[in-house]
C-alpha cells in the first residue's frame, strides 16, 4: 500500500515541469486589444505593480511609440497590469520574476529582468537576430505558446 502511494506521488510529481513556466494569461479582451494592436500582450507577472503603472503613466512615449489611448482606458488597463503583477497577484511565476529585482528599481523592459536574462542567458545573439525573432520581445517566436502562458522551451 505504501509502495503504490509513493509511486503516486511520484508520477504525479513527474508533471510538475510542464507548469514551470506557465504564467497566467492576460484574459482582459481591453488589454488583449489595447497591447496586442502592436505586440504581444506580456502577461503582468513578469513585473512588478510600480513597472506597469509607470509604463501606463508614460504612454506617449512607449519605448519610442507613441501608445496614448483615453485616460479612462488607460487607468482600466493599468488596473488589470497591477492586479496580476509579480508582486500583487502573479503566484509563483510573480515571486520568481521579482528575483534580483530591488525595491528600489522599477524595471520598464522584461528583456532586461534577472530572470529574463538568466534564462535566455544561452541563446547566442546570432539566435536573436535571425528574421522571424529580431527582438528579444518577441516571446511568441520561440515560445509558441506564449499569448497563453507558456513558456515551455520549444
Amino acid at each position: 500500500m505504501m509502495k503504490r502511494i509513493i509511486l503516486a506521488a511520484v508520477f504525479s510529481l513527474s508533471a510538475l515541469p510542464a507548469l514551470a513556466d506557465h504564467v497566467r494569461p492576460v484574459t482582459d479582451p481591453e488589454t488583449l486589444k489595447a497591447c496586442g494592436e502592436c505586440h504581444m500582450a506580456f502577461q503582468p507577472a513578469f513585473l512588478p505593480a510600480r513597472s506597469w503603472t509607470r509604463m501606463m503613466g508614460q504612454l506617449s512615449d512607449h519605448f519610442g511609440d507613441n501608445a496614448g489611448m483615453a485616460s479612462d482606458k488607460a487607468e482600466r488597463i493599468r488596473q488589470v497590469l497591477v492586479a496580476g503583477a509579480a508582486d500583487t497577484g502573479g503566484g509563483k511565476a510573480g515571486r520568481k520574476a521579482l528575483r534580483g529585482i530591488a525595491l528600489s528599481e522599477t524595471p520598464l523592459r522584461i528583456t532586461e529582468t534577472p530572470r529574463f536574462i538568466a534564462k535566455h542567458e544561452r541563446i547566442s545573439e546570432r539566435e536573436w537576430k535571425r528574421p522571424e525573432v529580431m527582438t528579444r520581445s518577441n516571446c511568441v517566436a520561440c515560445h509558441r505558446g506564449a499569448e497563453t502562458g507558456s513558456y515551455e522551451d520549444e
